[in-house]
């Protein structure tokens, strides 16, 4: 149910209770109001009965010598006194009524009696009931649009919180909720959500900034160590030093891109080029044994066909080094899919992308990490969607869709 409605249901259940508290409260004061004043009046009717009865003998108008309908309890009273008892019978338009009596004289002597009918009273009680039940209705129709108005104005600004939330957690360190003139607990949400993303946006901007300064830093001396191995005497270990340093170039080359890539500064040169050839140009410049199927209906498609060579490339040298020597490619319409017959990716890979310099299982190789990041980046470049799973019979399986 959303949060709307919850507040608007317990708007009409407190409504609801309040009016049934205030209305049966209202209604046990006047009840016993009632009671109240028709004992009395009725203990004022038998004493002038009694006075009039003493003086003259004859009877006033209501009252009565051992009426047949006295209650029980008034018929021996147990002294002098006046006494008053409830009698909830009704005939027609008399009753409920409230008796009172005294005897005339001794213990043998009758009892005056007089009746008070109470119906009209509780005729009125029974009217100033149904108004207040209807006036509880009127206010609970006027309150619950209120509350669904209200709650639909605090659902709204809590769903902008929330969105801008999500579009951070979407990568969009510029999203941001932005001021409001309310002064209250939402507010405060939406200012810590947007102080976590300035916090958040410096941090990976420094973050950013500290990897290309690293790259750029390291690419001369890099470039200085790979022309002194090439003087070095031939032999097993200036191949061994040249590898070594190829790799560092490598690395920092990665850094470098990556960079770019966060930096938003990488713009596509879109051309229009067969989505097979490229593919298979891409899987021949790796150098490594890889399986290649072009389906038939795979035509031409409009995009750069140097980021493609490079998103491919990357999947394919991840397949060998994570995988076994048993990889796949094959391209149908607008996708390709690389596949190899290893262990397959690591279940934080799946549920969290890659992550540079973390490579998963130690049984899926070796290797710094980068190459599916670079992968996915460039494929964001393209506006092409890169997904990661894992076949049914084994093996890691990377699909690339290029927009149409």
């Amino acid at each position: 149910m959303p949060l709307r409605w919850k507040i608007a249901a317990l708007a009409a259940a407190t409504a609801c209770l309040v009016s049934a508290a205030v209305g049966g409260l209202v209604h046990l004061w006047t009840a016993r109001d009632i009671r109240e004043r028709a004992a009395m009046r009725a203990s004022n009717t038998v004493y002038t009965a009694m006075d009039a009865y003493r003086r003259t003998g004859t009877l006033i108008d209501g009252a009565d010598l051992d009426p047949s309908e006295l209650p029980a309890a008034l018929r021996n009273p147990v002294d002098a006194g006046r006494h008053t008892a409830s009698d909830g019978h009704v005939e027609g338009n008399l009753g409920p009524s409230l008796w009172a009596a005294q005897r005339t004289g001794g213990p043998d002597s009758p009892v005056l009696a007089v009746r008070v009918n109470m119906s009209p009273e509780l005729h009125d009680l029974y009217r100033l009931d149904l108004t207040m039940a209807a006036a509880s209705l009127i206010a609970l129709a006027a309150a619950i649009p209120l509350a669904v108005y209200g709650s639909g104005v605090l659902g709204r600004r809590l769903r902008r919180v929330s969105e801008t939330a999500g579009r951070i957690c979407a990568g969009d360190l510029d999203a941001r909720t932005g001021p409001t003139a309310r002064r209250d607990e939402v507010d405060d949400i939406a200012a810590s959500v947007d102080l976590m993303a300035d916090t958040l946006g410096r941090r990976l901007r420094d973050e950013r900034r500290f990897t290309a300064d690293v790259a750029h830093e390291l690419r001369t001396p890099v470039g200085g160590l790979l022309a002194a191995a090439d003087l070095l005497p031939g032999g097993e270990t200036e191949d061994l030093l040249r590898a070594r340093v190829r790799d560092l170039r490598g690395l920092v080359e990665d850094l470098l891109e990556i960079s770019r890539l966060d930096a938003g500064a990488e713009l596509p040169v879109h051309a229009r080029v067969p989505l097979g050839a490229v593919v298979s140009e891409a899987v021949m410049r790796t150098g490594l044994a890889t399986e290649v199927a072009v389906d038939p209906g795979a035509g031409t498609v409009e995009t750069d066909p140097r980021r493609l060579e490079r998103i491919v490339g990357n999947l394919v040298v991840n397949a060998h080094r994570h995988g076994n020597a048993r990889v796949r490619v094959s391209v149908e319409g607008r996708t390709v899919v690389v596949r190899d017959h290893g262990p397959g990716f690591p279940a934080d890979l799946l549920r969290e992308g890659p992550r540079r310099f973390h490579t998963g299982r130690a049984e899926r190789g070796t290797g710094h990490g980068l190459g599916l990041t670079i992968a996915l980046g460039q494929a964001g470049v393209l506006g092409a969607e890169l997904r990661f799973g894992n076949a049914p019979d084994g093996g890691a399986v990377a699909t690339l869709r290029l927009p149409d």
